[in-house]
């Protein structure tokens, strides 16, 4: 981090005295093409720093994983079936019967008969026919031919040629005089006053108070009471801060800007209207009206009347008493005991041995070889250049002074033997504003260097 600060410091310091360079030299107007083309040179000799730049190799370890075979041997348990005999009991139910006696009691029924009277009143039926003669309306359709007009529109397409206009943008291209306006940052180094606080850290004791609690006391009658006491505090020490203000003169470079205007041709491209016709043709539909008569069917219906005759039969019921004997059957039950023996079924349980085959599994272990791979890590080197930058000061001096009128811009070389002011302009071509670069960029050191 140190390292780094002093390189910024040093590329501060480099731009800065390039800047100063550049401002003696062009008599503070910046290297820009707004300054006049007859400038002052330099009169002394100052120092700058160049930037040398310097490639270096270093080797550099890089870790690669390669891949590697090995054996290895485990434990493969195979399963097997072995067939085992064993014995089981079942229990087996059988049926058995066992003879019961009971008393039964069983109806005898005996029938007789009875006579009864009574009248029924018997239907006699006799038939009559009524007149119920009613009028019929029948359809009769009967088929017209009706004429039926309408009028039909049919397409009637032409083709004809209509002017298109159409605007077209046509490029021009001219050249122009454009005023371009840069921003320069000039350096400007102020003073400000900053306050720091110097202070120290002393020692101070505090008295802290105690904690209440309760406690039984007695009262004034002698019987304990809970009570809240306070019990004595403890004395602490701290740490207290006394500030100590401080004030200090500390320089601040700021960059003030400056806005410069350079007249430069550019070309402009302008796009100008121009008006293309076309004719195209079009195809135009027209329709046109026609009268179309069809004949259409038309069923035509009529209503005729018609009177049909029709007899309907009339039943009529007519009630005749009638006296009946009839012989009603009176049935009587009598109850007879009797003695019956019936067959009782029971259940009775034994146990009947059967053998039964049954397949055990059982592991046999055996060994295998498997071939596993596993990377195993290797440390590779290789060449890697890298660019280191430092500063190098060098004294310049100037080749040529400006003996006479600075302020009238008459600067050049002197004659070697009239001693005369030779203008500048004539000796050699006039002098290009130059573009202000950005500074390098401090390279911090890599760590193996």
């Amino acid at each position: 981090m140190k390292t780094y600060w002093i390189g910024a410091a040093i590329a501060l310091i480099t731009m800065a005295s390039g800047q100063f360079a550049e401002a003696a030299r062009y008599c503070g107007a910046a290297s820009y093409s707004c300054c006049p083309t007859t400038a002052c040179q330099p009169t002394a000799c100052y120092t700058t720093c160049r930037v040398e730049r310097q490639t270096c190799s270093r080797t550099v370890y890089d870790t690669v994983q390669e891949p590697q075979q090995f054996t290895v041997q485990r434990t493969v348990y195979d399963q097997t079936f072995e067939d085992v005999q064993q014995t089981c009991y079942r229990n087996v139910v059988e049926t058995q019967f066992r003879e019961e006696s009971y008393q039964v009691s069983r109806p005898v029924y005996e029938t007789s008969c009875r006579e009864e009277r009574y009248t029924v009143q018997k239907p006699v039926f006799e038939t009559s026919y009524r007149d119920c003669s009613y009028t019929v309306r029948r359809p009769v359709y009967e088929t017209q031919m009706r004429e039926c007009r309408r009028v039909v529109q049919r397409p009637v397409f032409e083709t004809i040629e209509r002017e298109c206009r159409q605007t077209v943008m046509r490029q021009v291209s001219e050249t122009i005089n454009q005023e371009r306006c840069f921003t320069v940052n000039e350096p400007v180094t102020t003073f400000r006053t900053i306050r720091q606080d110097c202070g120290r850290w002393t020692t101070q004791q505090v008295q802290l108070p105690g904690y209440c609690c309760p406690t039984m006391v007695p009262d004034a009658c002698g019987c304990p009471r809970l009570t809240m006491v306070q019990r004595p505090g403890r004395i602490v020490c701290r740490r207290v801060w006394c500030p100590q203000i401080v004030e200090r003169q500390i320089p601040c470079t700021t960059y003030v800007a400056r806005q410069v205007r350079q007249s430069c041709p550019v070309t402009v491209c302008r796009l100008v209207p121009e008006v293309v016709v076309t004719k195209v043709p079009q195809r135009v539909c027209r329709m046109t009206c026609e009268t179309v008569v069809d004949q259409v069917p038309v069923q035509v219906c009529r209503w005729t009347e018609q009177v049909v005759a029709q007899k309907v039969p009339v039943r009529t019921c007519k009630m005749v008493s009638e006296e009946c004997v009839r012989k009603i059957p009176v049935r009587t039950c009598k109850m007879v005991c009797e003695t019956k023996t019936c067959r009782v079924p029971f259940c009775v349980t034994r146990q009947e041995p059967f053998t039964v085959t049954r397949r055990v599994a059982r592991c046999v272990p055996r060994v295998e070889n498997v071939n596993c791979t596993r990377y195993v890590a290797r440390c590779v080197p290789r060449e890697e250049t890298y660019e280191v930058c430092r500063l190098v000061p060098q004294t310049v001096c100037p080749t040529t002074a400006c003996n006479t009128g600075c302020e009238t811009g008459a600067c050049g070389t002197m004659a070697p033997s009239t001693g005369a002011p030779v203008p500048t302009d004539a000796a050699k071509p006039p002098i290009a504003p130059i573009p202000e670069t950005t500074p390098a960029q401090p390279v911090a050191p890599s760590p193996s260097v």
